[in-house]
């Protein structure tokens, strides 16, 4: 495949309609279905009735929540395929967060051996991050995401106006991917999220910075879909992230995945100077800049050996070895980094003690 263009065509819109009309041309009548999630559907679904009868659209709606990013839901959607008689010519329509856009990408990917899907996604995460790069799938087991296919929707809608109904905690969750992806590959990037206003949102400049994250995110995806070596970059926060994330929801007190992610950053800062030299005083800038924004997770030193075991599960790792994207400095990776046991335990007594 090369360096050819393999992600899905990404299209800015306000307009949503108009933005999906094309697309549903394209396939037979009755071969076009909506697959959304209760919170979307009553937001947003209930207001667009009219366009989906005239369209011949029938819709599958899925329980909202992380929890239910499971194969049961999976299920609920390949049922509804299989009655309303879906076939290798049809099109999914997936418009929710970023747990809907996988679940249902996942259902569309597997529903006959594969038919066509579309992702419109409605929080910042999943516009940001779950958009692109062509990830489905579900949480089983315990473990996030661990079952799940590699497959590009046809497109992808990104509307701005869906963010005006998600609430300051999953609007910054979304944030945290956008950070992410300024330190690994753009400084350009970080500095217009630092100087955006957080309190009082503008919707125009918010798709300009949406498009400059996405964009970085597609470089990275566009050489490497399957994750072989440089889109390892995206993982940066993630290891640590993954493992605070399951173990608060063991825990009973969840937390939003880019929390998880903004906390691990800040984790993996603390690393990234130890093992990749990055600059103290702009680790320290940051991490202040991040806890201002995100607080803190607390973790107890009891805790300490459940998330290295957590990390241990991480799918990221080969051959028994935790593997770790850290930084040099920002805007440079270092992909591969094995850390010890021990750096791991400083790192989290240091995350602890902030």
């Amino acid at each position: 495949m090369g360096n050819s263009k393999i992600y899905s065509k990404i299209i800015y819109s306000r307009k949503l309609k108009q933005a999906l009309q094309p697309y549903i041309d394209n396939y037979p009548k009755g071969k076009v279905f909506l697959a959304t999630e209760e919170n979307v559907d009553k937001l947003w679904i209930t207001g667009m009735e009219d366009f989906l009868t005239s369209n011949n659209i029938k819709k599958v709606v899925i329980p909202a929540g992380e929890h239910n990013k499971k194969i049961a839901s999976v299920e609920t959607i390949w049922q509804f395929l299989s009655e309303n008689e879906g076939d290798r010519k049809s099109l999914l329509i997936n418009i929710g967060g970023g747990m809907l856009t996988d679940l249902a990408g996942f259902a569309a990917s597997t529903f006959k051996r594969g038919i066509d899907f579309l992702n419109v996604p409605t929080t910042l995460l999943s516009q940001v991050d779950a958009s692109v790069g062509g990830k489905t799938g579900f949480n089983f087991n315990g473990l996030k995401n661990e079952i799940g296919v590699f497959k590009e929707p046809v497109a992808v809608i990104i509307n701005t106006d869906f963010l005006k109904t998600i609430d300051h905690e999953n609007f910054i969750s979304g944030y945290a991917e956008m950070i992410k992806h300024g330190l690994i590959h753009s400084p350009e990037h970080l500095a217009e999220l630092k100087k955006f206003n957080l309190e009082l949102i503008d919707y125009d400049i918010l798709e300009e910075i949406i498009r400059h994250s996405v964009n970085v995110k597609e470089h990275f995806v566009a050489n490497d879909l399957t994750e072989n070596n440089i889109r390892k970059a995206l993982n940066f926060g993630h290891t640590v992230g993954h493992a605070f994330e399951s173990m608060a929801m063991k825990q009973g007190r969840p937390i939003l995945h880019g929390y998880a992610v903004a906390f691990a950053m800040i984790a993996e800062l603390f690393m990234s100077v130890k093992m990749c030299g990055f600059p103290q005083q702009d680790c320290n800038e940051l991490i202040n800049w991040m806890m201002e924004i995100y607080g803190k997770f607390e973790i107890e030193e009891a805790d300490f050996d459940e998330i290295y075991r957590l990390m241990t599960h991480d799918k990221k790792n080969e051959s028994g070895r935790i593997n770790f994207t850290l930084l040099p400095r920002v805007g440079e990776i270092a992909i591969n980094q094995n850390c010890s046991k021990e750096l791991i335990f400083d790192t989290l007594r240091f995350y602890k003690e902030l």
